[in-house]
């Protein structure tokens, strides 16, 4: 996410290093190659220049504090003029109402059909909300059944009607539905339009008319840079949406969807979409995105993440065994299954400060503890909780149960062996403290 243009303000910032002060000269320098950076992240021209004329323009009036470098007060400036720019806040979704109605509108192709599932999966896991799926999109057929597997997925039911042409009534019938079976959410899905399609649009304008919702959700492919602003402006005009949603911000994106979204119809991005998975959905905070921009990771998201998917009893549990020194490889892969329910793994690697741009040359996929899962799960129930039993036969069927390599095993054990010392040194903090205090004794 963002890479290049990480990479490209990176660039920009290292004219200023070893600079003593700020001048007009190399301050115009940066600017230049920061608006260099945005251009190319495919943000309109107008935007990108007005950004950088308020941050030459506060960098010149800034008095540089001895304790700040140049290069340090530039970035802190352009990363609140970033925060500014995506919105300044997060914007909370409207849920309040008996039952809350949220319509969603967007292009063919935009990805609604798995936001709404997405949707209703954070409103039910995160927000304790008894939700119901409406089945809006009648003109494409595999739009009902795509829903109906997403419901099912995720334990949400479905309101659907496959006889009908009609989006206003099966919206209607889905509400009176919904209130008479005590759903506290309804989420609409509808078809993909074309903004220059004026039936289909007339046909979104009269849908939120008729059910009058809480909230107008816009969806967007962050992939389609500049065309999918001047989209958002179209539809915005029509339907008047409360907020935007950006999907598909994991893939090769330029960003300039994201950077300049909010400017230009004065809407607040509200979610994004991240990956394929139904937890693959984040509020969206315009300071944590800035961060990120700017290489400094996110680890508050990344920490309530964490929050989210650990047990605080299964942590407990791990803690007495490290104590003990009885962690074992069924501990293991319960640790990889918790890690796998935060998210995709390139994402969270890009939430720890430095980390992203350390391994950004790096391919690693959601499948990344695919064959790690196999050697453990190819283990006797004995060598997973006593891998010390763990000898030569023992690793070559191993190998190849898991359709791994010897290799491929003796790393993992050795990994392991690693792991188990580091976890339990942190367990332990009298050894950390003596850790800590011979230190500097330790050659170099």
């Amino acid at each position: 996410m963002f890479e290049n243009l990480s990479e490209k303000f990176d660039r920009a910032f290292k004219v200023l290093k070893g600079q003593g002060k700020i001048t007009e000269i190399n301050v115009a320098e940066t600017v230049k190659e920061i608006r260099k950076a945005l251009l190319d992240a495919d943000v309109n021209y107008k935007i990108a220049k007005d950004f950088t004329d308020k941050v030459k323009e506060k960098a010149l009036g800034a008095n540089v504090l001895t304790a700040v470098s140049p290069g340090q007060l530039l970035v802190k400036i352009t990363h609140d003029e970033l925060t500014q720019l995506m919105g300044g806040d997060k914007s909370e979704i409207n849920i309040n109402g008996s039952p809350a109605v949220i319509l969603i509108a967007g292009l063919q192709g935009s990805g609604k059909t798995t936001f709404s599932g997405k949707l209703a999966n954070y409103l039910k896991t995160k927000k304790n909300r008894n939700v119901l799926l409406v089945a809006g999109d009648v003109y494409r057929p595999a739009a009902i059944t795509q829903l109906k597997v997403l419901g099912e997925q995720i334990g949400v039911e479905v309101f659907a009607d496959e006889a009908s042409k009609d989006p206003v009534g099966i919206a209607q019938a889905a509400i009176a539905y919904g209130k008479a079976s005590g759903k506290q959410v309804i989420i609409i899905d509808t078809a993909g339009r074309l903004a220059v399609d004026e039936e289909m649009m007339t046909e979104i304008a009269k849908v939120k008319r008729a059910v009058e919702p809480q909230e107008t959700l816009f969806v967007v492919d962050s992939m389609t840079g500049q065309d999918a602003v001047n989209t958002a402006k179209a539809f915005n005009e029509r339907i008047d949406y409360d907020g935007v949603v950006l999907t598909k911000l994991d893939g090769d994106t330029r960003g300039g969807a994201a950077l300049t979204i909010r400017s230009v119809v004065n809407k607040p991005i509200k979610f994004v979409g991240t990956g394929e998975k139904m937890e693959a959905l984040d509020v969206f905070y315009p300071n944590r995105m800035a961060d990120r921009i700017l290489g400094m990771g996110d680890i508050v998201s990344l920490v309530e993440r964490a929050q989210e998917n650990f047990d605080e009893e299964q942590a407990r549990r791990l803690q007495k065994k490290l104590a003990k020194n009885t962690f074992n490889f069924n501990d293991f892969y319960e640790q990889i299954q918790q890690i796998k329910k935060m998210g995709n793994i390139k994402d969270l690697i890009g939430m720890i400060p430095g980390a992203g741009k350390a391994m950004k040359d790096m391919d690693i996929d959601d499948d990344a503890f695919k064959s790690v899962e196999a050697i453990i799960m190819s283990m006797t129930p004995q060598e997973r909780e006593d891998p010390a039993i763990i000898n030569g036969n023992r690793r070559v069927r191993i190998a190849k149960g898991s359709g791994t390599t010897i290799q491929d095993v003796n790393k993992l054990l050795k990994q392991f062996e690693e792991t188990r010392k580091v976890m339990r040194m942190m367990s332990n903090p009298a050894a950390m403290s003596s850790m800590m205090r011979n230190m500097p004794k330790m050659k170099r």
